[in-house]
């Protein structure tokens, strides 16, 4: 067990996260880069090998997405098998038992199940969907980890039983774990996100809870969780992908219902949206170079923002064209050819194709770091040179309001969401 302030290697510990049977978990502060990390350090014993946890990064390096969690830097440090990953704030099993707003609640569903469909796009089988598995960051954004039990995907697949009790699918208790295993494991979290309790066997419908989740969510987004929670796994959904496929209809289909709810309020409605982006346009488009359009609102936005404004869609510009030269591979938003890191997404780092360093006139501030100092270009998350977080509030010329979550500048009486962490805007 290691102490509080002790250091291996480049890392001073600064707390003990968790302690499970095989690895303890530890913050930690990266002396050199100056930022907090967590470390994932193996628990010595003859019985306990570091082949899963090679196996864990490995998995997890194959796994390019915005909810989940990557893996920094993977070392042998003192004789000790090291991983250093991003620092959350919380797990979603600490988030899960405190009061949860429904917008909140299915916007953490929505994020759950995009990382494990993208987990599943790459015929990555994650094994142990739980709670305690997912991480919550700044702005409420959640990031699917641990992968140790994770299984890649064959013809035929045979694995242990590993995985938690509580929401292991009974296919895989036996040692058959399939897509379907983790489409019922995640089908139970979200259930328990949105309803507040956690069913038990035999899992017959009418489950308790039930009619907690009636009153917060939709018929067909019940019937999504009903149809994942089934014994037999030819009555789930094949995969997370289909099911993740569904909540987005399931969620279209809402907004489009309440587009046309009544006569003619769809048309005044979108009169108006349409004059208040002007009004925006006006005021705003000349600082936060708002010259792209949402892909599904298709409200003005930018590349920095991180959710459109407008409607919470994360990453609302990708696949847009960019005015940059070069995209990052993470996030797909545009970067520079000097550039050693995407400033957008605090991606893992690539190859800059240049010494040469450009102008440009968006560049309006420095870094903070006093070893870097590079310039950086506004709203941007983290320093394109030296990979180290932007930690002062960007502020946002004429507008006096800022987001209670992240603190950045917020044109509080046109938008719906933060446009740099997602929280939804309060007016008075």
């Amino acid at each position: 067990m290691l102490r509080t302030r002790q250091k291996i290697g480049k890392y001073k510990i600064t707390g003990r996260i968790a302690s499970g049977p095989l690895a303890d978990v530890y913050k930690a502060h990266d002396t050199i880069h100056k930022t907090n990390v967590a470390l994932k350090i193996p628990k010595s014993g003859e019985h306990i090998g570091n082949d899963d946890f090679l196996h864990e990064v490995q998995v997890a390096t194959k796994l390019r997405h915005p909810n989940i969690l990557s893996v920094q830097n993977a070392s042998y440090i003192d004789d000790k098998f090291v991983i250093a990953m991003e620092l959350g704030t919380e797990s979603l099993a600490d988030r899960i038992v405190h009061r949860t707003s429904s917008v909140l609640a299915l916007s953490l569903a929505d994020q759950a199940l995009a990382a494990l469909a993208h987990a599943h796009g790459k015929k990555i089988i994650h094994c142990d969907i739980k709670p305690e598995n997912y991480i919550l960051f700044p702005g409420n954004v959640l990031k699917l980890a641990d992968f140790g039990f994770a299984k890649i995907s064959l013809r035929t697949l045979k694995a242990s039983g590993s995985g938690t009790i509580d929401y292991i699918a009974p296919e895989q208790a036996m040692g058959r774990p399939k897509f379907q295993s983790d489409v019922f494991s995640v089908g139970l979290v979200l259930y328990r996100l949105l309803s507040g309790k956690l069913p038990e066997w035999p899992f017959r419908w009418p489950m308790v809870g039930h009619e907690k989740l009636q009153s917060r969510v939709r018929p067909e987004i019940a019937e999504i969780l009903r149809r994942a929670i089934q014994l037999d796994p030819a009555d789930r959904y094949k995969d997370a992908i289909h099911m993740y496929a569904a909540l987005q209809r399931a969620q279209s289909s809402a907004r489009r219902q309440r587009r046309s709810s009544k006569n003619g309020t769809a048309k005044r409605r979108s009169t108006w949206r349409k004059m208040q982006w002007r009004e925006f346009q006006r005021q705003f488009r000349s600082q936060l170079q708002t010259n792209l359009k949402c892909r599904r609102c298709e409200g003005p936005v930018s590349e920095p923002m991180q959710s459109c404004p407008w409607c919470g869609l994360d990453n609302p510009s990708r696949d847009v064209s960019s005015s940059m030269p070069a995209h990052c591979p993470r996030c797909e938003r545009g970067v520079k050819l000097d550039w050693d890191y995407c400033a957008w997404c605090y991606g893992p780092g690539f190859e800059s194709e240049t010494n040469r360093r450009y102008s440009d006139k968006r560049y309006t501030a420095r870094c903070a770091n006093k070893r870097c100092r590079q310039s950086l270009m506004p709203f941007m998350k983290y320093c394109p040179w030296c990979r180290v977080k932007v930690k002062k509030p960007w502020k946002l010329t004429g507008s006096k309001h800022k987001c209670r979550a992240c603190e950045w500048g917020i044109a509080n009486e046109f938008w719906n969401f933060c446009a740099w962490c997602r929280e939804p805007v309060r007016r008075k």
